[in-house]
């Protein structure tokens, strides 16, 4: 990523693909979340999701199931069909690297669903453009490892966890997954527009 001290005035970094993926156990009383290290340069002692950026092999890489046709339309709306399917592969590649839970070698992702998008602001001198994603604990395998990238990894209350000096993205986040899990399994499968959040405030696409 190039340093903000280094780009010509009156430009802004490109926010890169990223994708988390919240994790939900016991039907979305707890998820799984963990403290990101205070010599991270991107958003350091807060509470996140697992996930990260996307990686140019994860656009080719094999699935074991693809992302459901409902999820995928709805990525599509701002992402190439190459890009939709990197986005659900990364979200597998960073669950496992960070927590050591797996859905599957190559992943299953047909238990993925698409909650939101979050854009970090200008002129903030490193941007992602972060597809949230969610799956129920019964669609992973695996013993909870941290590799050290996130401490604190565990299984969190919703409420716990909006009890934290969160970030606001994560709070935000942490909201339209409340309304999501409100949906029945038809509503959050019909939906039809993405909520994006932007300047700090939600859009839809």
């Amino acid at each position: 990523m190039t340093d903000a001290t280094a780009r010509p005035p009156g430009t802004d970094v490109i926010p890169r693909p990223a994708a988390s993926l919240l994790v939900l156990r016991g039907g979305g009383p707890e998820v799984l979340m963990g403290m990101r290290g205070a010599k991270h340069k991107f958003m350091p002692n807060r509470l996140v999701f697992p996930g990260g950026a996307v990686d140019p092999a994860d656009h080719g890489a094999a699935v074991a199931s693809p992302l459901r046709g409902d999820v995928v339309r709805r990525l599509e709306k701002a992402a190439s069909p190459e890009l939709a399917h990197a986005l659900g592969v990364a979200a597998a590649r960073e669950l496992e690297e960070e927590t050591g839970l797996s859905l599957g070698g190559p992943p299953a992702l047909h238990g993925l669903d698409y909650l939101c998008r979050a854009v970090t602001p200008a002129p903030s001198p490193v941007r992602f453009d972060a597809r949230f994603l969610v799956v129920e604990a019964a669609h992973v395998s695996g013993v909870l490892a941290g590799s050290g990238e996130l401490d604190d990894l565990r299984w969190w209350g919703i409420e716990e966890a909006l009890a934290m000096d969160l970030a606001g993205p994560q709070r935000l986040v942490l909201g339209r997954l409340q309304l999501w899990l409100a949906m029945s399994e038809a509503e959050r499968r019909g939906q039809s527009e993405v909520p994006v959040l932007y300047q700090r405030a939600w859009e839809f696409e």
